[in-house]
């Protein structure tokens, strides 16, 4: 008894840490693209457009479209993808094909927090996306965030890869 009692008292302390960690809302994301933020587009995975961002992220995507807002040449994305385990958010704004900001949004892992830190994600400011669908400059890893850094490269390559299809 006296062990289940010290379990439920160590469960209760630790709930808090396996939660999900938002540091910043979408709405004021958006809000920090732009003056005033336009109203929000969807973009559709059409049936030529999903075999590539199966490319990408590496496996079939979890969902048929998404937001994005956009001024003219600037673009803010809000995408998800997971690190090992659980989603990660992060926001992504694109000027002319550009990215000039990256950042978590939300970070649900229990490892690889990291990644929300402006020391790495400003290795993705100016990156742009190659004939390759590549980044191009390349991300220093995190030793031990591994996962947590493969996923917010995908999502900039997707972030990308969208910026550049809609302006087609």
């Amino acid at each position: 008894m006296k062990s289940l009692k010290l379990f439920l008292v160590a469960a209760l302390l630790w709930t808090p840490l396996l939660s999900a960690e938002q540091y910043l809302s979408e709405a004021s994301f958006v809000a920090s693209a732009f003056k005033t933020p336009p109203r929000p587009k969807s973009f559709w995975l059409t049936p030529t457009i999903k075999p590539i961002v199966q490319q990408l992220l590496q496996h079939p995507p979890a969902f048929l479209r998404t937001r994005y807002w956009q001024e003219q040449q600037r673009t803010v994305w809000i995408l998800e993808e997971v690190g090992k385990n659980e989603p990660i958010t992060v926001g992504v704004i694109i000027d002319n094909h550009h990215i000039v900001q990256l950042q978590v949004l939300a970070f649900r892992e229990s490892r690889g927090w990291e990644v929300k830190h402006s020391f790495f994600t400003d290795q993705f400011i100016t990156s742009t996306l190659s004939t390759e669908q590549t980044l191009s400059q390349s991300i220093d890893g995190i030793s031990g965030a591994t996962l947590s850094v493969n996923a917010l490269t995908k999502i900039a390559q997707l972030a990308l890869f969208f910026d550049q299809t809609i302006s087609k």
